[in-house]
């Protein structure tokens, strides 16, 4: 049995996002057969409102649909304290977390040399622009537990230490 062209797209389509296998993808796309039209129509518009609205935040780097985005120009945030996280994703684990309100930076990666991904291809020389004001006292860094994580933490602390600024880890 073939399957439909249209079909056959929407499953590759779907394989494309990380996570999703083949038999998941084949799920989504025969519940969006079977669904109301509106539901596939809101599923489309989120997409393409998800690429025509977000930007990244000229300040730390965040997802945001405004520029500066929230965090960054809520008054209320301690804009002593840098929080430094490798994607958009941690941002989001550590404010529902709550009890953190400075500020933050992402990295969007981590060093790692198996993939090709060097300090440069980071979001690091906009971190230490920041720094350049003496308005930060203390930089966190909060890159995830692997091999790369760790390495661009150290890699970071390297840097913002003989700058004055306090580092965490």
């Amino acid at each position: 049995m073939r399957i439909p062209k249209s079909v056959q797209a929407t499953i590759e389509a779907f394989e494309r996002l990380p996570g999703i296998g083949p038999k998941s993808a084949a799920r989504l796309t025969y519940h969006l057969i079977h669904a109301p039209r509106e539901e596939s129509l809101r599923l489309a518009k989120a997409v393409m409102d998800l690429k025509d609205k977000t930007i990244l935040c000229d300040i730390c780097k965040n997802i945001s649909e405004s520029n500066p985005c929230e965090i960054c120009a809520d008054r209320d945030r301690d804009i002593s304290i840098i929080c430094v996280l490798e994607e958009p994703l941690d941002v989001l684990a550590v404010e529902r977390a709550g009890g953190y309100s400075g500020l933050y930076h992402v990295l969007h990666g981590s060093i790692s040399p198996m993939n090709n991904i060097g300090p440069e291809d980071l979001h690091i020389k906009s971190l230490l622009t920041r720094l350049g004001d003496d308005t930060v006292k203390e930089i966190i860094l909060s890159t995830n537990p692997t091999m790369e994580g760790e390495a661009t933490a150290m890699y970071l602390s390297k840097l913002i230490k003989p700058l004055g600024v306090k580092v965490t880890r």
